[in-house]
Formats: C-alpha cells, sequence, structure tokens
C-alpha cells in the first residue's frame, strides 16, 4: 500500500496524498531525487550505507522521514569536512 489514491480505473495519475500517511518513494525516484544510478542505491544498501526501506511484495519503498534522516547522517559536517566515524 503506497501513500497515494489511485482513481478507480487503475490510471497510475494523478496521485493525491492520503491524509494522515507518509509518501512512500520508490527506487528509482530515490535515485532521480539524490542523482545517482538505481545499482548505487542497491549497492549502498547491501554496505548498510544506504537509507532504511519498506518492502512491500518484492518492491522497496523509501519513506520521506527515512531519506531524510539518511541525508542528515552522509551530509558533510562542515564544507569539505567528512562527519567522524560512526
Amino acid at each position: 500500500m503506497n501513500s497515494y489514491a489511485t482513481p478507480a480505473g487503475g490510471d497510475e495519475s494523478p496521485r493525491t496524498p492520503v491524509p494522515g500517511l507518509e509518501p512512500l518513494l520508490s527506487i528509482e525516484t530515490l535515485a532521480d531525487y539524490v542523482g545517482v544510478p538505481v545499482v548505487t542505491i542497491y549497492r549502498w544498501r547491501t554496505e548498510g550505507r544506504g537509507p532504511c526501506a519498506t518492502r512491500v511484495g518484492r518492491h522497496l519503498r523509501f519513506a520521506l522521514s527515512d531519506i531524510q534522516a539518511w541525508l542528515g547522517n552522509v551530509r558533510e559536517a562542515a564544507p569539505g569536512v567528512e562527519r567522524a566515524s560512526r
């Protein structure tokens, strides 16, 4: 189940947010957002460096809050200064 309502005919557009549910992004949308190939997201996940995901059937979906938390963790401490090791 995603956080968007799909019209009755099964048409994928337009989607409207369902009140109270956080939007879930596909791996393709996440990869496009951060500007890397999808295989890079998969590799980061197997290395333990990617964002947390929710498995829906065979699909991975990413909550916006998990993406924001992950981006906060990989952000530099200051320009050109890496964060301390975790």
